[in-house]
């Protein structure tokens, strides 16, 4: 697809429509001014005035690989070209064949999917699934983390979008590890994944483990700054949650399918959780889509048992055939072979270089093309944000003198001070200097 002639005067009039008639999410109308795409090819989209843009965020955090990709495209104008739609108490092709292809990437016991529209209403069915095969109430999941915007997701999310929202009950929070901001004055990567296991059972014994149905954790928290669990600390929850009882859902919304070079990010360690929530990354957006992968022992609670639970489009055929077409070109193509690397000997050599040359850079963490730096007064363990409020106009400034490259490129994460690198996972490695790059 060839990037077409600038036409302002047809952006000036998508900018017009938008605002007179669209409402958007998590912003003040009035305060907003929406940027007109003309379209996208591969890593990059384009506006109405012929600028081009390198999508360094994906979007938000579902284009894995990229915008356009033609098997894709493809597949979907297949699919259309049979069958548009279909009720989902219906058997179909596309449908069948993406849960096939997600529940053997997951692996294990995981044999049946559940389908969404997308992360939030996935993490909703999942919550309400641990809850029905345990016969609990209570939730638990991390402060520093996001969930999505229905309503047992939100109360989840221990980030301040939650502070407006909560409006559902048994939801109970805790800190996760994060070494560089440590909770509980641990000395190095060891010592934070034991204290922060104690701190987890002392509130899993005074809530009660009787009334606790899961522990929700994305397996690499996104939203709140790429934190990335110390060995040892998924295979603690799991030993715990195997302890009282508790069902372990994965939230992998945000780091699955690629993102950390795994098909699931809690891949990359030992142990296995009971649900596993999922959504942007499989399909890459293309089509509304998202789920819940079921482990067997929880399956088998509803053979018998009417699953009180449904979505008018939950598989829908056009989602599906994208998500077939989407996972088969990220193994054909080494997709995620190319993100470990990429990760590995591009991306990790260049932001330690980075923190090498500017103080402000506290820490660089990350898997995968899944990476965040830390902005810091000073390096100090424990040290102050550069920007302590909310002031994302200051904090993109700061990020782009400090990093030299779109403001697209390293998104403000609320609740933490951690620019973000979230990449395409075809992204090819003469690409990603384009982006993370110096001021001379």
């Amino acid at each position: 697809m060839t990037q077409p002639p600038a036409d302002p005067k047809r952006g000036k009039e998508v900018f017009d429509l938008d605002r007179a008639h669209v409402f958007h999410s998590w912003s003040a109308q009035a305060q907003i001014t929406p940027l007109p795409i003309a379209g996208g090819e591969g890593s990059y989209f384009w506006d109405f005035d012929g600028n081009k843009f390198l999508d360094f965020s994906g979007q938000l955090v579902f284009t894995n690989i990229g915008f356009q990709h033609p098997k894709v495209v493809k597949a979907i104008q297949d699919q259309a070209a049979v069958l548009t739609t279909i009720a989902p108490q219906a058997a179909n092709s596309a449908r069948g064949e993406a849960a096939k292809r997600i529940t053997d990437r997951a692996g294990g016991h995981f044999h049946k999917v559940f389908f969404t529209n997308g992360g939030a209403d996935a993490v909703e069915n999942a919550i309400r699934m641990a809850r029905l095969h345990t016969g609990r109430n209570k939730v638990l999941s991390f402060y520093r983390s996001y969930h999505g915007n229905t309503n047992a997701a939100i109360a989840s999310t221990g980030d301040p979008r939650r502070w407006p929202n909560e409006y559902a009950t048994g939801h109970v929070h805790f800190f996760g590890p994060y070494l560089y901001r440590t909770a509980f004055w641990a000395k190095d990567e060891v010592e934070e994944c034991k204290r922060a296991l104690e701190h987890l059972e002392q509130v899993i014994n005074f809530e009660g483990p009787a009334t606790i149905a899961a522990i929700l954790i994305e397996s690499v928290v996104g939203t709140a700054g790429v934190l990335v669990p110390p060995k040892g600390y998924l295979e603690g929850v799991r030993a715990l949650c195997d302890k009282h009882g508790i069902k372990w859902i994965a939230d992998e919304v945000m780091s699955g399918f690629g993102r950390t070079g795994k098909w699931f990010a809690f891949q990359n360690w030992g142990a296995q959780p009971d649900l596993i929530v999922f959504a942007k990354g499989v399909n890459s957006g293309y089509v509304p889509l998202g789920g819940v992968i079921i482990s067997d022992e929880i399956a088998a609670t509803f053979n018998d048992r009417v699953f009180p639970g449904g979505l008018t489009y939950s598989g829908h055929p056009l989602a599906t055939a994208a998500a077939v077409a989407t996972l088969d070109a990220m193994s054909e193509e080494k997709m995620l072979e190319n993100a470990t690397n990429i990760g590995e000997k591009v991306i990790k050599p260049l932001l330690e270089e980075m923190k090498a040359k500017h103080k402000v850079v506290g820490e660089v963490r990350g898997l995968g093309v899944f990476w965040a730096m830390d902005l810091v007064k000073d390096r100090g363990m424990n040290s102050l944000p550069l920007a302590r409020k909310w002031d994302y106009n200051h904090l993109i400034i700061t990020i782009e003198f400090i990093s030299a490259h779109h403001a697209m490129s390293a998104k403000p994460r609320c609740a933490q001070v951690s620019p973000s690198w979230i990449k395409p996972l075809h992204l090819y490695p003469t690409t990603t200097p384009e982006a993370i790059s110096d001021p001379k």
